[in-house]
């Protein structure tokens, strides 16, 4: 019975440890007749966030990743205009845990049996989401747009590089059909 309760006990403690790792999420989708060959430059429009110290950082992000595609940015009048938007969300998690099967069929009292106690809390934890939409400045229509989620932490530091991170896999195959497989 002791091994049993070890085995759930350890079990309970692995489902934890893997809900707690961040587990970045990274989209991208773009205009499909977008021409993307004929954009060289681009101008920063707007960056929104509830946080002014994250504007810097996520312009910096955003002009390290298209800096390395060979894009260059303009004070105003880019081939493409930049928006960007920082959200931060709550959310929960449930987390359950059984203090034992209850030992099977006729194991208990009147041939019950069951799955013992189970105790049930509730995680609360923030959700980062950085949004970065591209639009062709003659037409103003939207061409590629790219987002990140990733669980913050405390460690300002830790959030720095997760966003420098995310930016990064954003832009991995940027500009789109440049690394067909």
């Amino acid at each position: 019975m002791k091994f049993k309760r070890a085995v759930v006990v350890l079990m309970g403690i692995m489902l934890l440890v893997a809900a707690k790792l961040p587990a970045q999420q990274v989209k991208t989708d773009y205009d499909r007749n977008a021409n993307f060959t004929q954009y060289k430059t681009y101008s920063w429009e707007q960056v929104k966030t509830k946080d002014p110290l994250d504007v810097d950082r996520i312009k910096s992000a955003v002009n390290s990743a298209l800096s390395a595609k060979g894009w260059t940015q303009v004070d105003s009048g880019g081939d493409v205009s930049i928006v960007a938007m920082e959200i931060t969300q709550t959310q929960q998690t449930l987390n359950t845990f059984y203090n034992g099967f209850g030992g099977g069929w006729g194991w208990r009292r009147f041939g019950g049996g069951g799955f013992g106690e189970a105790t049930t809390t509730t995680d609360t934890y923030k959700v980062g989401t950085v949004v970065v939409d591209l639009f062709d400045t003659k037409s103003k229509q939207l061409i590629w747009r790219g987002s990140s989620s990733e669980t913050l932490s405390n460690n300002s530091d830790k959030n720095i590089k997760n966003l420098d991170k995310g930016v990064e896999k954003m832009f991995q195959h940027f500009p789109p059909g440049s690394s067909k497989k």
